[in-house]
Parts: structure tokens; sequence; C-alpha cells
């Protein structure tokens, strides 16, 4: 009898880890703020408003894979203009100026966020984050132990929080850049040549324009073009970039969030966004006429949804 009563009771106890409802059950649940976890210094730019407030109410950038802080210099002032408060963006661990480090995983890359912003003493947080750069937010905002009242608002742009492996199409960006550092190209035409070996992979010249964004040329020819980005631990981190690190039921953030969706885009589609949903019940939908790259397709249009949606918290905390 002792021995069935331990058994059903085992029993029990695997079928509610099984059922991802326990936060408590958990596998290898680690959060941001575990001292194993060790965040990264990340480079940012900053746009001060006239009145000289650092901290208060800051919106702070967050790119996706293979961009960095300088994809967001135009809407930066734009954000300062129509919010006037300050706005940080950000280098991703393995992007820009950012160190380069492993592992390059949402847990790490969350972390770095937070460090950042306290580090910066930033309150009132409005959170931004394109596709990577929204994953890694997502799993900031959900995590456990997120210091209560950090952020007012949540953006996330053309992103689910699902569990799926990196495109194709990304992967041979990714491919074709380490076949350019591979030849060794020297001189001034060093750019010249980098984008005729991307053409295999990418038809439209405004993409590739924004993979060699990051392509620094050489100044002697001793010297052959590298990108700022570390290809070598881009590549091992795929898995980790596909992923994420929660599961439906096995956290919730309550705070006011903004999903904005390219329209043409498939990373946003109607099988995640009821995921989207679980995972964050306070939120709303934008649908923009746009592929994933919401932000440079439609700037003025994305600004004016991001803007409404931080002055209309303004408004619900007056009322």
């Amino acid at each position: 009898m002792l021995q069935n009563a331990s058994a059903i009771r085992n029993s029990h106890i695997v079928m509610k880890c099984a059922s991802l409802i326990s936060l408590s059950c958990r596998r290898n649940y680690t959060s941001l703020l575990n001292a194993s976890v060790k965040p990264a210094d990340l480079d940012y730019t900053e746009i001060i408003p006239s009145d000289g407030n650092k901290t208060q109410g800051a919106l702070v950038l967050v790119h996706g894979l293979l961009g960095f802080k300088r994809n967001w210099s135009s809407l930066s002032k734009a954000f300062l203009r129509d919010l006037g408060r300050p706005v940080y963006a950000v280098d991703m661990r393995n992007h820009g100026l950012s160190p380069h480090a492993e592992p390059m995983d949402y847990l790490h890359m969350a972390a770095d966020i937070l460090h950042f912003i306290k580090k910066l003493g930033l309150s009132d947080i409005s959170l931004l984050g394109h596709s990577m750069g929204g994953k890694a937010a997502m799993t900031l905002a959900l995590d456990s132990d997120l210091p209560p009242g950090l952020l007012k608002n949540l953006v996330i742009v053309d992103i689910s929080p699902t569990k799926g492996k990196v495109s194709k199409t990304t992967i041979s960006y990714i491919e074709a850049m380490r076949r350019i550092e591979a030849s060794n190209l020297t001189g001034s035409s060093a750019r010249k040549e980098a984008d005729k070996l991307l053409v295999d992979v990418e038809k439209d010249p405004s993409t590739r324009a924004f993979l060699l964004s990051t392509l620094t040329t050489p100044s002697s020819d001793s010297e052959s073009a590298r990108f700022r980005v570390p290809l070598d631990i881009l590549s091992r981190s795929i898995p980790d970039i596909g992923s994420f690190p929660y599961d439906p039921g096995e956290a919730i953030y309550k705070g006011r969030t903004l999903l904005v969706k390219g329209g043409k885009g498939r990373f946003v589609n109607n099988d995640n966004i009821p995921v989207f949903q679980r995972f964050f019940p306070n939120s709303r939908l934008e649908v923009l006429d746009t592929g994933h790259w919401v932000h440079a397709e439609r700037p003025n249009e994305f600004k004016d949804v991001v803007v409404n949606f931080i002055k209309s918290s303004e408004t619900t905390a007056e009322a």
C-alpha cells in the first residue's frame, strides 16, 4: 500500500511538471538575476531632452540580428521630439561595439539589457525590441524576478514568443558574410566586391546595404575587410537565436504591451498571435503594410503607432 501511495504521488508530480502550469516545475529555469548569468556591458547611444532628464521614462531601443544601434538614429531623434523623454539605442552582445561573448541565448541577452538599465539608473522604461531584440525584450519582461515597476511599456516588433528555426535566408546571409571574410578583400574596391558576393543570396540592394553596414573596409593593403559581428559566434548560436526560453503557461507579463506586425511578414501570424496573447494578456496588436523591417519600411507610421501607445500610458496614469 505504501509503495502504491508513493507511486501515485510520484505520478501526480510528474503530471504536474508535464502540464507546465507551475513555475516551480519549469525545466532548467534560471533567473536573469542569478549569479551564474554574467551580463555584458552594452555599447549605446543616447539622446537627452532639453530639460536634462536622463533616466525618467526612458525609451530603450533594441535591434535585431545583424543590426546595430545606428539603425535607430533617425527614429531616435523623432521619438525624442514627439515624446520629450530620453532615448537610448543599444548594441546587443556580438553586435556593433558591444563585447563579443557567449552564450548568445535570450537569457543572457535579456540580462545584458537589464544590466544596462540598472547601470544607467533608468526608470519607468518603455522597452522596444525588433525581431531578435524583441525576443530578448520579452524574455526580460517575463522573468519572475524582474524588479516591479521597472517596465511601463513593452513594444515588440514583428516577432513572436515561439520556438523555431532561424530562417534559411538568414543562415544564407551569415554564410555569405563568412565567404566575404574568407576572400580577404583588400583595397578601395573591397566593399564593392563584397556586395557582388552577396548578390547570390540577396537581390535587393537595400538589404545588401544593411548587411554590409557593419563591414569595416581595410585602411591598408596589409589588412582585409572584416565584419564587426563575430560570425563564428553567430553561426554557433543559430539554435539559441531561433529558440525562446518559455513555453506558453510558464510565465505571464501583465504590463502594457504593444505588438507591431508587418502585414506582409510571416514572423507574426494567426497561429502564434494567440500564443503571444497568452504570454501578454494586456496587449494590443497594430498591423502596418510592411514586411519584417517595419520601422525601416514605414518609419513615420511606425513612429506614430509607438508614440501614441506610449502617450496613452501617460493618460491612463493621470486618470
